[in-house]
């Protein structure tokens, strides 16, 4: 069973906010997530977005839910 952290305040999360949280760099979570840390990057900037198997994972990883991520 997935466990998610609860989000009471129903504030979004951003990827940068995630990673900060875990104290990793960009090039840890593009390793942890599948992607190049350039990836991650752009991900970050609003440069490109995750497909569907990247969310799920980042979900994962994160303990979030797609809809409490902020990927604009």
């Amino acid at each position: 069973m997935d466990t998610y952290t609860i989000n009471i305040n129903n504030n979004k999360y951003t990827l940068k906010g995630l990673r900060a949280n875990k104290n990793w760099t960009q090039k840890e979570c593009g390793k942890r997530v599948g992607v190049t840390p350039q990836t991650w990057r752009n991900w970050e900037n609003k440069k490109s977005f995750p497909n569907v198997p990247q969310i799920k994972n980042i979900e994962k990883i994160f303990g979030v839910e797609y809809k409490d991520i902020n990927f604009f």
